[in-house]
């Protein structure tokens, strides 16, 4: 069942339905007792009564006049008999059986006459030498007890679909908020990501509206990163294919060959930067795509990890890269894909920006907690630090051939396992320093 209303509808009649029978069912059980107390009791002041008028009557040789209990009208459910202690019936009301209903004890009593289950109470009188006895059928004790019950759920059934119709309507009128949003959310052109309106609304509905609008934050948010990451990218990629065709064009008019093989040289670096650019902006993409935070991969060697990315890019003659090898005793459980975007990002991004001969140096953290990067660049303006991952920024010591997005991607990788780079300049030199921080 999808629909909210007859969901409710149903629980709620349910629920009435149920506390309807339980009502019935304790007050039959707690009456029971009551009402059964009550006839006993009438049984035995009809037996006293009848009784009472017995030893009030003219008794001759044992006998009593037979109208004193032919004549007892006191209630025509009951049955009154009067027999002689020797055992013969003086008297009985119209409607009594003429089978034994006296018992020799005084007091109450179940016999079962005529194929009825009949509740006695008699009274034993030696004096006058009689046994009075007055009982009635439990069988009308049951259709009294059914009558009670009858009274009790005949209402209900008259008022079960009343209350029903007032239940639908006022489930209708409570849902009505909920059916209005849906029909300002449907009337809205799919560029239309303004907040809802919450005035009027139940407390109930608030937190919705306001979920609702707190998701058309993120998703103008992410339409205007889209753009901006588009727009951003056509302007990167522009430069390096304009580059392409100058060179290009100056290699086809070229009438010496060092000036052709300059053009080609040229041509071979805009397509490396080309290349970068649309690598980085696809991992960007994938990136973005996933978790933040993965769950543990498999055992990782930070220092084979390290050793494999070096080796897997451009060497450089001027720069050295030093590896610690403590670095190989060092493992974590990290998803390998996202680490290795780190390690390579964290790796280019260095020798970037390495104009002359230097080092990049990978090693341990105190506390065997992470590891470190450091260069022998420019560093970073310390005002700058803070934005370093933001998409294509490239700050004021920008390299010729950097897109912006190498500490980006870093970043987010880095956060995908859980990790944290923090970001400092170097204090024994010029340089940077990135710390790839584990969380435990």
């Amino acid at each position: 069942m999808t629909s909210l209303r007859r969901r409710l509808f149903l629980l709620l009649i349910s629920a009435t339905a149920a506390i309807w029978v339980c009502a019935v069912g304790w007050i039959y059980f707690a009456n029971r007792a009551d009402l059964e107390h009550v006839l006993d009791t009438r049984l035995q002041e009809a037996a006293r009564m009848v009784h009472s008028m017995v030893a009030s009557s003219n008794l001759e040789n044992g006998g009593v006049a037979a109208a004193s209990a032919a004549d007892f009208t006191y209630n025509r459910q009951l049955s009154c008999q009067v027999w002689s202690m020797s055992g013969r019936l003086l008297a009985r009301s119209g409607g009594a059986p003429e089978d034994n209903l006296a018992e020799e004890r005084e007091g109450f009593s179940d016999r079962l006459v005529n194929g009825e289950v009949w509740r006695v109470y008699t009274v034993v009188d030696p004096e006058h030498g009689v046994r009075v006895a007055v009982g009635d059928r439990l069988g009308l004790r049951a259709r009294l007890a059914r009558d009670l019950i009858v009274g009790l759920v005949g209402p209900a059934l008259l008022a079960v679909p009343l209350l029903g119709l007032m239940i639908w309507a006022s489930l209708g009128r409570g849902l009505a908020p909920l059916r209005r949003i849906a029909g300002e959310i449907a009337g809205r052109a799919g560029d239309d990501v303004s907040p809802v309106a919450s005035e009027g609304a139940p407390d109930e509905v608030r937190p919705l509206i306001a979920a609702l609008n707190g998701l058309f934050v993120k998703v103008e948010a992410a339409r205007r990163h889209e753009k901006e990451m588009t727009a951003f990218a056509a302007h990167e990629l522009r430069t390096p294919l304009a580059g392409l065709k100058t060179q290009a064009q100056v290699a086809l008019a070229a009438k010496d060959a060092p000036t052709r093989d300059g053009a080609l040289r040229q041509i071979i670096t805009s397509v490396d930067r080309a290349s970068r650019l649309v690598r980085q902006l696809l991992a960007l993409a994938r990136l973005e795509a996933l978790p933040e935070v993965e769950g543990d991969g498999g055992a990782l060697n930070l220092g084979a990890l390290v050793r494999e990315v070096v080796a897997g890019l451009p060497r450089r003659p001027e720069i050295t890269v030093m590896i610690d090898d403590a670095l190989d005793g060092l493992e974590i459980r990290a998803d390998r894909d996202s680490l290795y975007l780190v390690v390579r990002n964290l790796q280019e991004n260095a020798a970037e920006h390495i104009a002359s001969p230097g080092r990049v140096v990978w090693s341990v953290l105190p506390g065997r907690v992470g590891l470190a990067i450091e260069d022998d660049g420019p560093g970073i303006p310390d005002d700058e630090l803070p934005e370093v991952t933001r998409r294509f920024f490239r700050g004021r010591h920008r390299s010729g051939s950097g897109s912006g997005l190498g500490l980006t991607i870093a970043d987010l990788a880095a956060r995908r396992i859980g990790a944290k780079l923090v970001f400092a300049n170097r204090i024994d030199a010029p340089g940077l320093r990135v710390e790839i921080r584990f969380c435990s």
